[in-house]
C-alpha cells in the first residue's frame, strides 16, 4: 500500500498536520519516509492505529511524556497504566470538586471561615547514609528535601561509583527551587536526562571514570502526590494501613527470569547473578527510568532504600522497622543498624517520609 501524504494522513486519524509534526519531534509518531530535500513527511496507513491512539490519550489529558510510555508499552501494560492515570483524574476531580463547593457555599454566605476549607497535606522526612562494614569507599548517596527525595547506589567496586551516585542526586536536586511541577514525570524525566548528561561528561572528563554509573530511585513532591523515577535494583516502598507495598521493579537480570517465569522469587534471593543490573544511568545509553505517579493521603509513610538494605533485612522486618511510631530520622536510623547487625557487607543508604496533614 502506498504512503500517506501527511494532510491525508492528519484527514485520516483526525490529528492536525501541526500535532504530527510535534509528535514527530517528540519521537512519539514517527513518519515513515522523510523526503530529504524538502523535508516533507509521509505516513503509512498502518500507523494510523497508533496514531488515534495519541489523539484518544491526548483527549484525555494525558501528558505527552506518559503517553510515550504508554506507546512504548506492551498492550497490557498500557491498558494498566491508563487505568492507573484515570484512577488518578478522578481522585483528583472528586478534591477539586469538593473545594469547588467549598467556594460555592463559602462565597453565597454558607460558610463563614476559611478555614472549612480542605486540610492541606505536608511531608516530614530524613536522609542517611552509611558505608557498612565491610566496604572501604562510600558509593551509595541520600537526599531528602522539602520537593526531592532520593537514594542513588554508585556501581559497586568502581572508581567513579561514589562521583556517579553524587552526580545523580545532584541533577535531582535542581528539582528544589523550581516550585510545584505541574507535571511531576516530566519535571523527574527530563532530570534523569540531565543526570545521564552529567555523567557523560564526567566520563570523558578522565579515563579513569569509565564505566562509571548508578542506580537511581527519587519521588518529587508536588504538594499533593508524588511522582517516582527508578532506574536500577535500589527501591521504594508505601506503608499504608498497617500494609507494606513495593512501588518498583528491580531492573537486574534475575528479577527478568522472575518475571518471564522461569524462576521464583524465593530462587531469585540466592540466585549467582542476582545483583546483574540490566538498566542503570550510566552516562552511554539513553536513561529509560521507569515513572509513576502516586495519589497520598496523610498517615503514608514511603520508604527509599539501596540494596545494601533489602539483599541482608528480610521484608518483614523491613515493614516492622518501618512501621514503628517514631519520627522519620528514628526510623532511617534504625533501618541502617539492621542492615549493620545482618553482617553489613555493602554501603547502604535510606529515606523515610512521612505525609502529613497540615
Amino acid at each position: 500500500m502506498s504512503l500517506l501524504t501527511i494532510g491525508a494522513f492528519a484527514r485520516a486519524s483526525r490529528l492536525s498536520p501541526k500535532a504530527l509534526r510535534l509528535y514527530d519531534e517528540l519521537g512519539l509518531l514517527r513518519p515513515a519516509e522523510v523526503d530529504p530535500a524538502s523535508g516533507y513527511r509521509s505516513y503509512d496507513p498502518d500507523q494510523l492505529e497508533q496514531a488515534r491512539l495519541v489523539a484518544w490519550l491526548r483527549r484525555l489529558g494525558m501528558p505527552l511524556t506518559r503517553i510515550r510510555m504508554i506507546c512504548d508499552a506492551e498492550p497490557a501494560t498500557a491498558a494498566q497504566e491508563i487505568a492507573a492515570y484515570w484512577a488518578q483524574v478522578r481522585a483528583e476531580t472528586a478534591m477539586r470538586q469538593e473545594l469547588a463547593a467549598f467556594l460555592v457555599d463559602y462565597l453565597s454566605g454558607r460558610a463563614t471561615t476559611m478555614s472549612d476549607a480542605r486540610t492541606s497535606l505536608g511531608i516530614r522526612f530524613a536522609a542517611q547514609s552509611d558505608i557498612g562494614l565491610a566496604r572501604s569507599r562510600q558509593e551509595d548517596s541520600a537526599y531528602a528535601g522539602p520537593r526531592v527525595l532520593a537514594v542513588a547506589d554508585g556501581l559497586g567496586g568502581h572508581p567513579g561509583g561514589e562521583r556517579a551516585s553524587a552526580a545523580a542526586i545532584e541533577a535531582l536536586r535542581v528539582l528544589e527551587g523550581n516550585g510545584s511541577p505541574a507535571d511531576p514525570l516530566a519535571a523527574l524525566g527530563e532530570a534523569v536526562q540531565r543526570a545521564g548528561a552529567d555523567l557523560r561528561a564526567l566520563a570523558e572528563s578522565d579515563p579513569a571514570l569509565e564505566g562509571l554509573g548508578t542506580t537511581l530511585t527519587a519521588f518529587l513532591w508536588s504538594g499533593s502526590q508524588l511522582g517516582l523515577a527508578h532506574i536500577g535494583d535500589s527501591r521504594a516502598y508505601l506503608l499504608r494501613d498497617a500494609a507494606m507495598f513495593r512501588l518498583t521493579e528491580d531492573h537486574t537480570y534475575v528479577q527478568s527470569l522472575v518475571s518471564e517465569g522461569q524462576i521464583s522469587a524465593e530462587e531469585a534471593a540466592t540466585h549467582p547473578r542476582r545483583q546483574l543490573l540490566v538498566r542503570a544511568l550510566d552516562g552511554t545509553t539513553d536513561p529509560q527510568p521507569d515513572l509513576s505517579l502516586h495519589a497520598v493521603r496523610a498517615g503514608d509513610r514511603y520508604l527509599l532504600c539501596t540494596d545494601g538494605l533489602h539483599t541482608v533485612v528480610a521484608d518483614a522486618e523491613i515493614q516492622a522497622a518501618a512501621s514503628a511510631p517514631a519520627d522519620p530520622e528514628r526510623v532511617v536510623g534504625d533501618l541502617i543498624t539492621m542492615a549493620n547487625s545482618a553482617g553489613g557487607p555493602d554501603n547502604v543508604a535510606c529515606v523515610v517520609a512521612d505525609i502529613v496533614s497540615v
